[in-house]
């Protein structure tokens, strides 16, 4: 039940609970400022809600983007390891194979450049990354294209090949499947 009255000039509101227990009528009178601040608390709940939806988005996007197998950062992976395995590149480059992506202003090498297209409704991405052998002034740049397989959903690679930036100047195909 709900009273209004006036003190020292205001309107009030007041719930009135009764209840009645073993012949005595316990009544409970709640105020506005009880109801006031219910609302206030479940305000905060609403805050809180919304923070861990964002969370819970950003931990996915994060997650994906890490851990996913056809994320730019997996693509690269295989794609240098199927590079530095390769015995045409070792031959040229030597021991150890350092790779690298794009440099940026603050020195640092590990932005893989790429592009990422659909194209006939299937997921495609491109890379391309260097790398540096042992042997003094050999560099090369890593050029990939890979394709959404439609029964798997993992990216494939369509092709790999390192073009040698040195002299002299070649091109080794390491997987080609156009």
């Amino acid at each position: 039940m709900v009273v209004r009255c006036q003190y020292r000039g205001k309107d009030l509101l007041l719930h009135i609970k009764s209840l009645e227990l073993k012949g005595y009528t316990i009544i409970r009178v709640l105020s506005l400022a009880t109801v006031k601040e219910a609302g206030k608390d479940f305000t905060y709940l609403i805050v809180v809600l919304i923070g861990l939806g964002v969370t819970g988005g950003l931990l996915y996007v994060v997650f994906q983007e890490l851990f996913s197998s056809s994320s730019p950062n997996k693509v690269y992976s295989k794609a240098f390891n199927k590079t530095r395995l390769h015995p045409e590149v070792i031959g040229v480059f030597g021991e150890p194979i350092k790779c690298f992506g794009e440099t940026s202003r603050r020195g640092r090498r590990q932005k893989i450049s790429h592009v990422e297209y659909m194209k006939d409704g299937l997921k495609h991405m491109r890379l391309k990354f260097y790398i540096e052998g042992e042997e003094p002034g050999r560099q090369g740049t890593v050029h990939t294209e890979s394709k959404e397989n439609p029964e798997t959903g993992k990216l494939e690679f369509r092709y790999i090949f390192v073009e040698v930036d040195t002299y002299p100047r070649r091109t080794i195909v390491i997987e080609d499947n156009r």
